[in-house]
């Protein structure tokens, strides 16, 4: 397992780790000798040659040294940004992949990433801001509803809007400058899709992917979250099922995702016309895919056949 030592100058003595040595704080002082190890986790679940925790903190010089001497390095869901790109700098080998989530932040960087990769989806406007829409469309003249409107953070439809009238958006475009005047900014306007009232998540772990239904069974209901009400169907319509994962697996192969839930809609009114790529969640529920304890048995188990596939 680990066959190397830790030796922290602050302590005078080294550490002689376990089969998973634990490292969740460091002294000021202190000062990495030598790491070596084969695989280095930084995810409280996944149990790894070396387990180190970092949440509230920036990664310092121990967790640097780690990953240097790491063959791998397994990161958490939530990982923030400055430890993915120490991992990615630093170790060959990194899960999950989350080069796209951080070249392309937000709502606004996914349609962008969309438009970079041809990837089917609905048509969209992007604004850094209010007075970016007011340039470009004066006074009440925005000229398609209904139309959907998605703040540039948030998830699980938390801030999407479905905007029927002028009125409903000229109310919300007070409220974006409420949030902008907080340091808050960017929206998009997408067009809206009769579908059903559901959408298909596809939830991609590694090399699996599980595709489920999510929507309501009353017409005037528009949010597809589950936290939101919207209900699990695992077996209806097959065929369009196949033809959405199809459209997430060619995405993910294209962008490197392994681990994030995609969000495709297909017209109601022709379903013969191509599945659309909605977004892309880091962060995903997991009640669809059993619950937390049958997700985590997954991705455990798809870790495994990752660092098979590299070689570690």
């Amino acid at each position: 397992m680990f066959n190397g030592w830790l030796r922290l100058a602050a302590a005078g003595t080294p550490l002689r780790p376990t089969a998973a040595h634990v490292v969740s704080g460091y002294s000021e002082g202190a000062v990495i000798k030598r790491i070596e190890g084969t695989v280095v986790s930084f995810h409280p679940l996944f149990r790894a040659d070396f387990n180190l925790i970092c949440a509230g903190r920036d990664p310092g010089h121990i967790e640097l040294a780690a990953i240097r001497n790491a063959d791998a390095v397994i990161l958490p869901q939530g990982c923030p940004q400055p430890l993915y790109q120490m991992a990615r700098e630093n170790c060959r080998h990194v899960f999950p992949n989350y080069d796209a989530r951080f070249r392309y932040p937000g709502k606004i960087g996914q349609i962008r990433l969309f438009r970079e990769t041809d990837t089917p989806h609905p048509e969209t406007e992007i604004f850094r801001n209010t007075s970016d829409f007011r340039t470009r469309y004066p006074g009440d003249g925005y000229p398609a509803f209904p139309v959907v409107f998605k703040f540039d953070w948030g998830g699980e439809g938390d801030t999407v809007f479905l905007l029927q009238t002028p009125a409903d958006l000229k109310d919300l475009l007070q409220h974006t400058e409420r949030c902008e005047s907080s340091g808050q900014s960017g929206f998009l306007l997408q067009q809206y899709i009769l579908s059903g009232n559901r959408s298909l998540r596809v939830a991609v772990i590694g090399e699996r992917s599980i595709s489920y239904w999510r929507g309501h069974a009353e017409e005037d209901r528009f949010y597809a979250s589950v936290s939101k009400g919207a209900k699990v169907d695992l077996t209806s319509d097959p065929v369009l099922k196949q033809k959405a994962e199809e459209l997430v697996a060619d995405f993910c192969r294209r962008t490197l995702i392994n681990l994030a839930g995609l969000d495709v809609i297909i017209a109601e009114e022709d379903p013969r016309k191509p599945p659309l790529l909605l977004e892309i969640n880091y962060f995903f529920g997991r009640v669809g895919l059993g619950g937390s304890e049958t997700y985590y048995r997954i991705l455990r188990k798809e870790i495994r056949r990752w660092l098979k596939c590299v070689g570690v």
